[in-house]
């Protein structure tokens, strides 16, 4: 792929949630080798500020962290609030967190964290900056979420119904700013080197064709123009392909076969 020159094409700004590890902070790393000043956003403050600070002295870019909750529902104002005097050219709406398991056994409170985190976020986010970036007059928006979100997944359906609003959102967003020179891309990795496996009871060691967040982050920056949806694993690639040209009561099944916790 082309390499992009981030900086004059998307800078002088990015915005990254869920900057604190994994994917987002792959991202925040990759934009600040490429000169891009940044707004870091996440929970954890202490890890925010130790990325800024190795970020600032390494790179020599400006960094502002914005300690916030994204399942608070006022989240998204808290962060245009905080960038309105920004020149913000790119947006990346990565935070997110999944559970697995039968479905009932969820905690009702868990789902509804999970709806604002990873379904209302995105849609408020990009709702408030959209009308900057045009604007601005160019921009571009990356939207994360998963191959769970192509399909309806047993044993993981809430976090996948989510992630099907991301993809859902993306593509009509993508379509609406063809001609603002906004560039859209959904984001759908596969198995990731994260901290999200171990958190959803996963033994990481058992999963394969596991990526890097930085492998993530690379290719998503290289196809951030070929939107709207991409998928950076060419395993998972192949194996949603042929799911998706199954029946879908056929492939459905094939999921719950392979999902269901054992044990």
């Amino acid at each position: 792929m082309q390499r992009i020159d981030l900086k004059h094409q998307y800078g002088p700004v990015a915005l990254v949630t869920g900057a604190s590890s994994g994917i987002g902070q792959a991202f925040a790393e990759l934009l600040a080798a490429r000169g891009l000043d940044l707004v870091l956003v996440a929970r954890r403050l202490e890890r925010l500020t130790a990325l800024a600070a190795r970020l600032q002295e390494t790179c020599g870019i400006q960094v502002t962290i914005c300690p916030i909750d994204l399942s608070d529902t006022t989240a998204a104002r808290k962060i245009l609030e905080a960038t309105a005097t920004l020149d913000v050219g790119l947006v990346i709406s990565n935070a997110g967190f999944g559970i697995k398991g039968e479905y009932t056994q969820v905690e009702a409170g868990v789902m509804t964290d999970m709806l604002n985190v990873n379904c209302h976020s995105p849609m408020q986010l990009t709702h408030g900056f959209i009308d900057r970036l045009r604007h601005r007059g160019k921009g571009g928006i990356i939207l994360t979420s998963s191959v769970e979100g192509l399909m309806g997944c047993p044993y993981s359906s809430a976090y996948s119904a989510t992630k099907g609003f991301v993809i859902n959102l993306g593509e009509g967003l993508w379509a609406e700013l063809r001609d603002d020179n906004i560039d859209v891309l959904t984001l759908c990795p596969g198995a990731t080197d994260t901290e999200a496996p171990a958190l959803q009871g996963i033994d990481p060691k058992t999963l394969q064709h596991l990526m890097s967040p930085a492998d993530v982050a690379r290719l998503a920056f290289e196809n951030i123009q070929n939107g709207p949806v991409y998928i950076p694993s060419e395993h998972y690639q192949k194996t949603f392909d042929r799911l998706l040209s199954l029946p879908r009561r056929d492939a459905l099944m094939a999921m719950a076969k392979s999902m269901k916790p054992t044990g």
